[in-house]
């Protein structure tokens, strides 16, 4: 790495890592899954491409991502690596520590709908439905995300062709507010859309955390 803090402390050799501007938005990426230079660039809107060059280099010197051939082998991709996998963590605990700055909206910042497959599963974490045959779908800027509750919890992901049981069409603040328990169906039902049934957005939304069940 270029620099470091020259200290003998776990979190001072772990932001030697990753404590540089982008890296930590890098792994937010991959953690999406593999991804293309191209594609990265697309993700990370004001990244240069230079820096970006740089910070993956960096980042597969330290052995938190690696490249790899693409799925039909067409083209190189990035990935992370089963230690750089393991950001996962600390990245969702920043993501429920950011409720706070979140809450007020988007403000003048860039927002990528895609964002929503990192931060929810964050802010849901810990959250168990009653009903796990459920299914939703989270619509932000016409991209959807998709709700599975299961008997561990609740997963995100791209749809995958099934039928929701209902579709939630709202800003990203108000999504984020709902998943992150700040906010509640019945404060902001009159800026959002439902279609389906109601219950199975409530089944997520006020799912209570395993550690209350």
């Amino acid at each position: 790495m270029s620099r470091d803090y020259g200290q003998y402390c776990g979190l001072a050799r772990a932001l030697d890592v990753v404590g540089d501007r982008w890296n930590l938005l890098i792994v937010r990426q991959l953690l999406m899954g593999p991804a293309r230079y191209g594609e990265l660039r697309e993700g990370l809107p004001g990244i240069a491409t230079n820096l970006l060059t740089d910070r993956l280099r960096d980042l597969e010197a330290a052995g938190v991502i690696a490249r790899q051939l693409s799925g039909d082998s067409s083209a190189i991709t990035y990935a992370l690596t089963e230690w750089g996998g393991q950001l996962r963590e600390p990245i969702h605990a920043l993501v429920r520590w950011s409720t706070p700055l979140m809450i007020r909206g988007p403000e003048n910042d860039e927002f990528r709908p895609e964002w929503l497959l990192v931060a929810l599963p964050a802010l849901f974490e810990g959250r168990v439905p009653t009903d796990h045959s459920a299914t939703a779908g989270l619509v932000v800027d016409g991209a959807m995300a998709q709700l599975r509750a299961t008997e561990s919890g609740i997963e995100v992901s791209r749809p995958d062709g099934r039928e929701p049981d209902a579709v939630l069409t709202a800003n990203a603040h108000l999504i984020l507010g709902l998943a992150a328990g700040v906010l509640s169906l019945d404060e902001v039902r009159a800026l959002v859309d439902i279609d389906g049934d109601e219950s199975a957005l409530r089944n997520f939304f006020e799912a209570p955390s395993s550690s209350s069940c």
